[in-house]
């Protein structure tokens, strides 16, 4: 299956290097290009794109709005909701770690070696996050200084199974399926399917929504092994 991307960011260079370098896989198509968040969000609602690079410090629309107006905003008759990777030059940008709260799936530093940019498309394009242990403090440490939500999103797991609920504790500390499998002795397409049931049944799009309700939810506190 060919993976769609569409490059958006600023500096032509860039853009046009990361685009030469996906555009040589044999299963990644480069989509289009865009200069700012604006003309990104635009070129993703033409080309539906499966993956959007977004970088985060761009003129006229910023990469974290864009982010917003592709993942939560859709205008109306619009179902398409693209994995959106965020481009960024420092991995304690504050842009990114908003992105995530808005519901990018990663963020990707720019100076990464190419091999980590194709295998990035691919991870986010199979639905899973790409958080640097960097980020994934900071979204615990966060939680840790919140007082407790208004709302118990406790009581959005209600619907899971017990497996299920194990399955999405060992996802908010971050194993891969691969570990999970190991740890609960299954199968890894076994996992793959318990994944795919806690996405479906709780709305999310990704594995960092699926960290960010866990925690909520209270499933896995900060400070926890």
């Amino acid at each position: 299956m060919t993976i769609r991307v569409i490059v958006v960011d600023d500096q032509t260079m860039v853009r046009a290097g990361f685009a030469a370098l996906l555009g040589a896989q044999s299963d990644i198509d480069v989509a289009g290009e865009a200069g700012n968040g604006e003309d990104g969000v635009a070129l993703a609602r033409r080309t539906r794109p499966d993956v959007v690079l977004m970088d985060v410090r761009m003129p006229v629309m910023d990469g974290l709005e864009a982010a917003r107006r592709l993942l939560e905003d859709p205008p109306p008759g619009v179902t398409h909701r693209p994995k959106v990777l965020m481009l960024t030059t420092f991995d304690v940008d504050d842009y990114v770690y908003e992105a995530l709260r808005a519901g990018a799936s990663g963020f990707l530093l720019k100076d990464a070696p190419p091999a980590d940019l194709i295998s990035a498309v691919r991870v986010v394009a199979d639905g899973q996050a790409l958080l640097a242990p960097s980020v994934t403090r900071r979204l615990i440490a966060d939680f840790a200084r919140r007082p407790a939500p208004r709302r118990d999103p406790a009581l959005r797991l209600n619907g899971l199974t017990a497996r299920e609920s194990e399955v999405l504790e060992l996802i908010a500390r971050g194993q891969s399926n691969a570990e999970i499998a190991g740890a609960l002795v299954l199968a890894e397409q076994t996992v793959k399917t318990h994944v795919s049931r806690i996405f479906a049944k709780l709305g999310l799009r990704d594995r960092a929504q699926a960290v960010i309700l866990a925690y909520e939810a209270g499933v896995v506190s900060p400070g926890q092994d």
